[in-house]
């Protein structure tokens, strides 16, 4: 619980990081929204009948190859117009700046007649924003009427601009700025329909060739009905043109046909009049598509298009009133929905993991894309699918990345835990192979260790429980470590006892050298927590060598890697004849054979509670040092004399007490070994009867001994 509710806390944290990074809006992210947008154009690009009264004069490369390079003569362009008017074009407006004089011969004139034939039609002139230009002295031709306390307040400042010739501005019929919005990184999306400037206000050259097309004076823009201080619409007569807070449009665009643009030079061709039904009643735009003349622009729709054309769009959009809408609202939906998914993905992931949380935030990542796209689609309305996306992914990425933390903290305890029950192997292998988890096993070669805390009774009684707690556990750190470092596999600790063995999972070529090491580490741990102390505790090793069962035993839903089989058993049994032996470490015939550089000597054939026949058992003296030393090859000698003689039915003292001698030098514990020879004399018995009961015979494995019957006991 206290874990969910910290996770549930960092989830909380985060959503209130995300909402504060979409409510600061930075760059970037303004970047991502406007780009899904644009997809979304991409995926549906505005739909729009065929016969929309609106052309592009299109000054294109063939165009330019045919009349001459840019700038066209004045009299040339002023042919255009004438013509255009002759056609009965409703209005003409020039993406064109004409803010420098006639450079021919007779330049006054030209300018004069040019004037002359732009009066004389629906002229509309273009400006174009330049900050290093002179602020703007033509007046306005469009009237303004307001609603609101102060609309224009919120329309962006014109400032320095390239404007026509004082007498072309006062001869054509409208002003409009040709300008577009400079904040799209290269993307026009925008188009500002108000212009201020210091004489007043000037719309965009679209909305005016508009107006002068209507034949309307004057444009009202209408202010927010709430604080009347952002533009809401503007509207030119009895057409409205919703509008973004500074008086933009936010253009929807279509791939253009062919036939709206056409050629200048079909205008100043002879056969012009042909071009009289795409002309008579349209709004007709004259600008350039040629490259030489740095008039392109790329539009949301991937393409570049020239600047004309995105007038011409906006014309389009309002003329069939196909508008898209982010009102002000928008954004505090989308604060709402952001909240509300993450948390969603935060609990899925919190309370069902994270398998569970990926398909939510799939889902929820699904959700916001078709929301967005719908509300796109039918009502024109802009929901920003690409920062829920973004929030699921960092939402789920933050939960997920925590949740997996902390499961690998745990592993890691878990395995630092179980580290001194099983060895490391154990836990790599079930982590690298899952089918270790199933219950089963196999038959291998195994060399099982079991020892004894001796007196343990004695010692409990004598001991308050929670000492006795301290001191079994810090007892079976000392061994457990003196196991785990063997790279042995520790089975279970059963009260006073510790069950070992080697050879499983992981293969160990020298598993009885690595258990025979163990034990005598075991040893030496047990004596050095008993310095000192005036209670020491003994214990009791036995081990075994052959073959076994191992695997995962119990059943699904509770089991241990764990070995069964006669080995196990003999190892069992060998401990518990430790007392009588008189002797800590005890190891069958087939252990010491598979580890001859320990230094063993014979101890005999014993009796094995539980089981018929004897076993031939050995003392594990030392490791490889003490195997070589010069007193213990002295003490083998005298040891293997004296046991001849006990086989022999002899006990001779001298013997005995020459490897008593001997043996102070080896190792103390033999002490005790030869005291209790005397009382054990029946565990020598002639060589022709030392033998392992019929009983014990048959199957005959690796050790000489049958597979345990299912009835016997595996400890």
């Amino acid at each position: 619980m206290g874990r969910r509710l910290a996770a549930l806390t960092l989830g909380l944290l985060v959503i209130l990081g995300l909402v504060a990074l979409r409510v600061a809006d930075p760059y970037p992210v303004q970047v991502a929204r406007e780009t899904s947008f644009d997809v979304f154009q991409q995926w549906r690009p505005r739909q729009a009948p065929p016969d929309l009264p609106v052309r592009i004069i299109d000054i294109d490369e063939t165009s330019m190859a045919e009349v001459g390079q840019w700038p066209w003569p004045r009299e040339t362009l002023g042919r255009l117009s004438e013509r255009l008017t002759e056609l009965g074009a409703a209005a003409i407006a020039f993406d064109i700046l004409f803010s420098e004089a006639e450079r021919s011969t007779g330049q006054g004139d030209a300018d004069q007649n040019f004037a002359k034939t732009l009066a004389a039609g629906r002229t509309i002139l273009g400006l174009a924003q330049n900050g290093s230009a002179l602020p703007v002295t033509a007046p306005s031709k469009a009237g303004l009427a307001t609603t609101g306390s102060d609309p224009l307040a919120a329309v962006p400042e014109l400032g320095g601009a390239a404007q026509p010739l004082p007498m072309l501005a006062e001869a054509a019929s409208g002003l409009g700025v040709a300008s577009l919005d400079r904040q799209g990184a290269g993307v026009a999306r925008r188009l500002p329909l108000l212009w201020r400037v210091d004489s007043g206000v000037l719309p965009t050259l679209s909305v005016e060739a508009l107006r002068v097309a209507m034949g309307v004076p004057t444009l009202v823009v209408m202010g927010d009905n709430v604080d009347g201080r952002t533009v809401e619409a503007i509207r030119v007569g009895d057409i409205a043109i919703p509008t973004g807070p500074t008086g933009d449009l936010r253009l929807y665009y279509r791939e253009l046909p062919p036939e709206t643009y056409i050629p200048a030079t079909d205008v100043l061709g002879d056969d012009y009049a042909a071009l009289a039904p795409l002309i008579t009643g349209h709004i007709v735009l004259i600008g350039s598509s040629a490259s030489g003349l740095n008039d392109i622009r790329v539009s949301p729709l991937g393409a570049p298009v020239p600047g004309v054309s995105i007038h011409l769009q906006a014309l389009e959009q309002i003329l069939t009133q196909t508008f898209l809408d982010r009102a002000d609202w928008v954004s505090g939906l989308e604060l709402a929905l952001l909240a509300a998914s993450s948390f969603i993905i935060v609990l899925a992931v919190v309370i069902s993991g994270p398998l569970v949380g990926l398909g939510v935030s799939l889902a929820v990542a699904a959700a916001s894309v078709s929301f967005s796209w719908w509300s796109f689609a039918s009502p024109g309305l802009l929901i920003d699918p690409s920062y829920p996306l973004f929030a699921a992914l960092v939402s789920y990425a933050t939960m997920a990345f925590l949740r997996f933390t902390v499961t690998d903290f745990d592993r890691r305890r878990i395995r630092r835990a179980f580290g001194y029950y099983v060895e490391p192997s154990v836990l790599t292998q079930i982590e690298a192979d899952q089918s270790l988890l199933r219950l089963g096993g196999n038959v291998r070669e195994l060399t099982v260790m079991f020892s004894d805390v001796r007196n343990f009774s004695a010692l409990a009684e004598r001991t308050s429980p929670e000492q006795l707690v301290r001191i079994l556990n810090g007892l079976f750190a000392a061994l457990g470590g003196a196991i785990i470092r063997q790279r042995g596999t520790i089975d279970k600790f059963m009260g006073d006892s510790v069950m070992a063995f080697w050879n499983a999972p992981a293969e160990e070529k020298e598993h009885a050298l690595l258990a025979g090491r163990a034990a005598l580490a075991m040893r030496s741990a047990l004596r050095a927590l008993n310095e000192g102390s005036d209670d020491p505790i003994h214990i009791g090793i036995g081990i075994a060598t052959g073959p076994a069962l191992v695997g995962n035993m119990g059943f699904e839903k509770r089991f241990d890697y764990s070995c069964v089989g006669d080995t196990v058993n003999v190892a069992s049994r060998i401990e518990g004849a430790c007392k009588p032996v008189g002797y800590s470490i005890l190891a069958t015939a087939e252990m010491a054979a598979e580890a001859p550089g320990l230094a063993f000597l014979d101890a005999g054939w014993v009796e094995l509670k539980g089981m018929s026949g004897r076993e031939p058992i050995k003392l594990l003296v030392g490791d490889e040092a003490i195997k070589s030393s010069a007193a213990f090859e002295a003490l083998l000698i005298s040891h293997t004399e004296l046991v001849s003689a006990l086989t022999a039915g002899v006990l001779d003292e001298i013997l005995l007490q020459r490897c008593q001698m001997l043996a102070a030098a080896v190792e103390p514990e033999l002490a005790q070994f030869y005291a209790c020879l005397p009382t054990r004399l029946a565990d020598f018995p002639p060589a022709e009867t030392n033998m392992v009961s019929d009983a014990r015979l048959g199957d005959e494995t690796h050790s000489g001994r049958s597979n345990v019957p299912a009835h016997q006991d595996f400890r």
